[in-house]
């Protein structure tokens, strides 16, 4: 009887373990990630560039349109699907959104943004 609880708590532990290693390999946005011109506006507008992205664990911002996340969704091949609500430059109201954001094939430690039509906006590095 005590062999069978050990390999139940064996059999626990690693499934614990396991898990935990699939989301350590998924995308942590616990700091800010950009290009250039976006981590050095991680705190607020500071210098205006038509090229800038940057993205939080909460919103996803770049020159011209500014969208707050709705909702995460772990992918199984460690991507994560983000639902958004968005505000463009010169429109009226928000529009929803669908982004996918992956490592780069390139550089591990880089992501990239895509629309779900695939349009890449492009690749962040994670602000310091």
């Amino acid at each position: 009887m005590f062999e069978v609880r050990c390999a139940g708590l064996y059999l626990t532990a690693v499934v614990v373990l396991a898990a935990g290693s699939a989301s350590a390999a998924g995308i942590d946005l616990s700091k800010p990630y950009g290009n250039k011109s976006g981590c050095i506006n991680k705190n607020g507008q500071k210098v205006y560039a038509e090229d800038m992205l940057l993205l939080t664990d909460t919103d996803f911002i770049t020159a011209t349109s500014a969208c707050a996340f709705t909702g995460k969704h772990g992918e199984a091949d460690g991507s994560l699907t983000v639902k958004a609500e968005c505000e463009a430059e010169g429109e009226e109201g928000k529009s929803p959104a669908t982004f996918t954001i992956k490592h780069s094939a390139k550089n591990a430690k880089k992501l990239v943004i895509a629309d779900e039509d695939g349009s890449v906006y492009g690749e962040v590095s994670r602000c310091r």
